[in-house]
């Protein structure tokens, strides 16, 4: 229930902000060079404030953002808010979802505090760029788990950067590679082959595209396959994929679902980055660190390095939301 009651009004400023990424990330859908969206600042009338951010890595997306703010304008009914929100984009609804939340006392200092999160996964740029990237890596304490973005270079080219990776990742080391679904069956199976034996892999993760859900679920039956781009443009599979889900709270709409399947302890969720400034990484962070307490632990994917340093990703909203005016 709202502090405010469940149909308070609520007030809704917006800041948009925009901001470039020291290296452009390549992947087999074209390069992440930038991103830009929207804070949220949603209070009701007794004070309380939840903080959000809508910023879609989907270009095409955040034109179906601007025009969605436009719509909801500055004073909002709670429970039309609520209706409204399952249709609402994504990136949106995970603003507003998770600033309600916020509000509610789920999450932040009303429920103990916003949880750290554990160590991450080591995000390595496709193509050439991997080796450096995986000696840096390699020089971090503790038991090193890497994420290589595959499908973007030449397929000769990256087998043979595999098996440079695989012979200098450690015993303890662990690996998952990410095509973005830009494999084909022949290409997958080939990769699935060379891998299908190897300890240290811990997914294919996306290895066809999202409508190919037939190829991915034979591919699984053989290795294991994490589901990403299919669980967005599929949500349903959300519940019946019994593979490692990629979830990338940001883009997958309100939050509120998966901090309670993460508090019940529902495995095989590994929560991911979508570069998001310090107000949205408090969730990104949070839901790891419930992830990492649950049955299937692992590194979430929160791509150390790849944020510029700058105020906007600052951990206190309110420097964040300076930050950007």
């Amino acid at each position: 229930m709202a502090i405010g009651g469940p149909g308070g009004r609520l007030a809704l400023q917006i800041r948009p902000f925009g901001f470039q990424l020291p290296t452009p990330l390549q992947t087999a859908t074209g390069a992440v060079a930038a991103k830009r969206g929207w804070l949220l600042r949603l209070q009701t009338p007794d004070g309380a404030v939840g903080w959000g951010e809508a910023a879609p890595l989907d270009p095409g997306e955040t034109v179906a953002v601007a025009a969605a703010l436009e719509g909801l304008g500055p004073d909002l009914e709670r429970n039309d808010l609520e209706r409204r929100l399952p249709a609402l984009p994504p990136s949106l609804a995970f603003g507003l979802g998770g600033a309600l939340a916020e509000v509610d006392g789920e999450v932040g200092a009303a429920a103990g505090g916003w949880l750290a999160a554990p160590p991450s996964a080591w995000l390595l740029p496709a193509g050439e760029a991997m080796l450096d990237g995986l000696e840096r890596g390699l020089t971090g304490a503790g038991p090193p788990t890497f994420k290589w973005k595959v499908a973007a270079a030449a397929d000769g080219l990256e087998r043979r950067l595999l098996e440079w990776l695989l012979e200098r990742l450690p015993a303890h080391g662990r690996l998952r590679l990410d095509a973005n679904g830009g494999w084909d069956r022949a290409t997958a199976a080939a990769w699935a082959e060379r891998l299908g034996q190897e300890p240290r892999l811990e997914w294919l993760e996306q290895p066809l595209a999202a409508g190919d859900q037939e190829g991915l679920e034979a591919l699984a039956l053989g290795i294991p396959v994490a589901l990403d781009e299919s669980l967005r443009q599929w949500p349903q599979l959300r519940q019946r994929w019994a593979g490692w889900q990629v979830r990338r709270p940001s883009q997958d709409g309100d939050p509120r679902p998966l901090l309670a399947q993460l508090g019940l302890g529902v495995p095989r969720l590994m929560v991911s980055t979508g570069f998001e400034t310090g107000i949205g990484a408090r969730w990104t962070a949070h839901l790891a660190a419930l992830q990492w307490r649950g049955p299937t632990p692992v590194a979430p994917g929160l791509a150390p390095d790849w944020a510029p340093a700058c105020p906007l990703f600052d951990p206190d909203p309110e420097r964040v939301w300076a930050a950007a005016a």
